[in-house]
């Protein structure tokens, strides 16, 4: 059975900048949201995408995010997390893997995410080219707590599962 299903698990955080950069929206999931911070990052800072790339790259047992797109090669600078996502994608279809679902948790005190999940589930679901039910994105606070709770950063959680057909 292991060499037809797997899951993974990713996580990722990052800081909030004094403000908004130039030339940096705060986008999570593929999707632009309106707020008065950018985040810091060597890409274009999409927490939750990059959770999910680990996820699936540790259901492939491929390492994490930055083995494949190492933060110190300019080619990455600023990129679209999207394009990120596309490439795992292609490493896990290479090897006969499908997505059979995603659950994400983002914990950010601000912005607010209910109005955009449904977004965030649609271009997910667009980039890994699944369906969005297959896509589940939720969030929470941490009550005031922490890093997150003094709204320094966001973090990021995400599970996968994968299978294959045998």
């Amino acid at each position: 059975m292991w060499n037809r299903i797997r899951t993974g698990h990713g996580y990722d955080a990052h800081r909030f900048a004094d403000g908004l950069l130039p030339d940096k929206p705060l986008i999570l999931a593929g999707v632009q949201l309106p707020h008065d911070r950018s985040l810091i990052a060597h890409s274009d800072g999409d927490a939750v995408i990059h959770a999910l790339c680990d996820a699936i790259l540790g259901a492939l047992g491929l390492g994490d995010i930055g083995r494949h797109f190492p933060d110190t090669d300019q080619a990455f600078s600023n990129i679209d997390s999207g394009i990120l996502l596309q490439r795992v994608c292609g490493l896990m279809k290479t090897d006969g893997w499908k997505i059979g679902n995603v659950d994400i948790t983002i914990l950010a005190q601000a912005p607010r995410m209910a109005p955009h999940i449904v977004a965030m589930c649609k271009r997910l679901a667009g980039l890994m080219e699944i369906q969005p039910e297959q896509v589940n994105v939720k969030a929470s606070t941490t009550e005031g707590m922490g890093f997150v709770g003094r709204r320094e950063g966001l973090e990021t959680y995400a599970v996968v599962l994968i299978y294959r057909d045998e």
